[in-house]
């Protein structure tokens, strides 16, 4: 497929977005500031000021004894830039490869993209309107070179589509300003009479070489397609994104859930002919109003499965904003993993932990509840119960230990484990009796103590003496002494779980 791009030139661009900001420039002549060597130059001009004579470059001074009634701000630092960005990131709906062309333009990638709108005509004449309607002024042109398509929207004075395979032709009565030259050699062609792309365009190229250099050469080349040209997206394009532009505005929650299951069921049949599976998935919406509605989820492990994903985004399509209308949904994955066709087999038997339908039902519990709200534990090997679990990484993360079956241990763990109050016969024995936020327990039954020594190797600390009690209502309880008993020292006693 040959390539084609689309270049759109903002020639008021600045001017522009102070009119938007305030509707009444838009009917006056206006211009914008910046000091330079001690007095105020003209950085920028809307049409009405250039009819009237008025030019980028021009003292103010003098702008204004040409015209008393010019509107005069100040202009912005860096203004263009964020300008040009933003712009081509909401441009992003007509292609997935926008980029910027500083300081007043974006070059799009449209190879393969113009036949959903019927033709590479009726796709720059639409994005060319909705440039129109936010407010902006632009030179269009599309052609099968970045510099063809360039030169063409600057120079031709009109929205110019270049006939595929006849760029070349297309760009022979342009100015050689449209080549991308530096303006020292752009005088230097005007001095010798080729005012035209056609005038030396037929030259030989070692001719060219010698009187003008490397750069002069590369530039044709680059204009005629036969030395290509790289840019950098404004937005990095995903491996696995699909797409799926719309040719009339969605307004409605079923057509956002057919956008939904059609980008599902391309991403997901590009992945299983990998055999790979996602972890995690975006859906965007991008609206006529240039914001863009978006949702996430994530899964326990890989997944091509398009009904078990498209639940997982059905539970939140309801936050799902869809006015004034979205005219384009891309559903993207940053995190994809092998996913062999040996797995899909765990469909017809149960397989523990490896079965697909348990990562299903965590994935959807998850996305109820939250992320973190379900987790597995795997053994780790310490001596303090706290640090004696720890969370697994994954469904089927395996165990580097074995789970200790010889010791009781309550079901629930507190953490940290919470201080109380405690009645003692004699310090070393059972407790009595203990006091825990506020209620008194009476201690019918005990069992201990079991002592755990403290870790010397990671930390300092005194040891446990830990005790199973069961109160009058017949609750247990996991206490423990922290160090020995010492008459000029106080002791302290905590709760440290629950047994069921």
């Amino acid at each position: 497929m040959s390539k084609r791009f689309l270049s759109i030139w903002f020639d008021h661009l600045k001017t522009d977005w102070f009119s938007i900001r305030e509707p009444r420039l838009k009917s006056m002549p206006f211009v914008l500031r910046i000091p330079s060597h001690g007095k105020m130059i003209i950085s920028a001009s809307n049409i009405l000021a250039e009819k009237n004579g008025i030019t980028t470059g021009m003292a103010v001074a003098d702008a204004r004894a040409i015209l008393p009634g010019l509107e005069v701000q100040d202009d912005k630092p860096e203004l263009e830039e964020k300008l040009i960005r933003r712009i081509a990131e909401w441009s992003i709906r007509f292609s997935p490869f926008v980029s910027m062309d500083l300081p007043d333009g974006i070059m799009i990638d449209a190879t393969g993209c113009s036949h959903l709108w019927g033709g590479d005509s009726p796709y720059m004449h639409d994005i060319l309107q909705k440039i129109n309607s936010r407010g902006y002024s632009a030179g269009i042109a599309m052609a099968d070179t970045a510099g063809a398509a360039w030169g063409l929207a600057r120079f031709s004075g009109r929205p110019y589509v270049a006939e595929k395979g006849l760029h070349a032709h297309a760009i022979l009565d342009l100015p050689p300003d449209a080549l991308r030259i530096e303006n020292e050699i752009i005088e230097r062609l005007y001095k010798l009479g080729l005012r035209r792309i056609r005038d030396f365009i037929a030259i030989p190229r070692t001719s060219l070489r010698r009187r003008f250099g490397d750069p002069f050469i590369k530039r044709i080349n680059q204009v005629l397609g036969t030395e290509e040209e790289f840019f950098e997206p404004v937005v990095p394009i995903e491996p696995f994104e699909e797409r799926l532009p719309c040719l009339e505005p969605i307004l409605t929650r079923t057509g956002v859930e057919i956008g939904l299951r059609r980008t599902l069921e391309q991403l997901c049949h590009k992945l299983s002919q990998e055999q790979k599976g996602l972890r995690n998935a975006c859906f965007k919406a991008y609206r006529a109003d240039g914001q863009v509605s978006e949702l996430n989820i994530s899964t326990s492990r890989a997944s091509h499965h398009v009904d078990h994903l498209y639940r997982l985004f059905e539970d939140k399509l309801s936050a799902f904003k869809v006015e004034p209308g979205i005219e384009l949904f891309t559903l993207t994955s940053s995190v994809v993993e092998e996913l062999p066709p040996l797995q899909e087999k765990i469909w017809e038997s149960s397989g523990g932990l490896n079965d697909i339908r348990l990562a299903e039902l965590i994935d959807r519990l998850s996305a109820h509840k939250g992320l973190f709200s379900i987790q597995r534990f795997l053994p780790a090997e310490h001596h303090l119960p706290e640090k004696s679990i720890r969370p697994a990484v994954s469904l089927t993360e395996e165990a580097s230990t074995t789970w200790r079956k010889d010791l009781l241990r309550p079901l629930q763990l507190l953490s940290p484990p919470e201080q109380i109050e405690v009645t003692a016969p004699i310090p070393d024995y059972p407790p009595m009796m203990f006091r825990y936020k506020g209620k008194i327990h009476k201690i019918k039954k005990a069992d201990g103590p079991e002592r755990i020594e403290q870790e010397w190797w990671i930390a300092r600390g005194r040891h446990r003496d830990y005790y199973q009690v069961e109160d009058e209502e017949g609750k247990r309880y996991w206490l423990f002494r922290s160090g020995h008993y010492n008459e000029t020292r106080s002791h302290k006693w905590f709760l440290h779980g629950f047994f069921a």
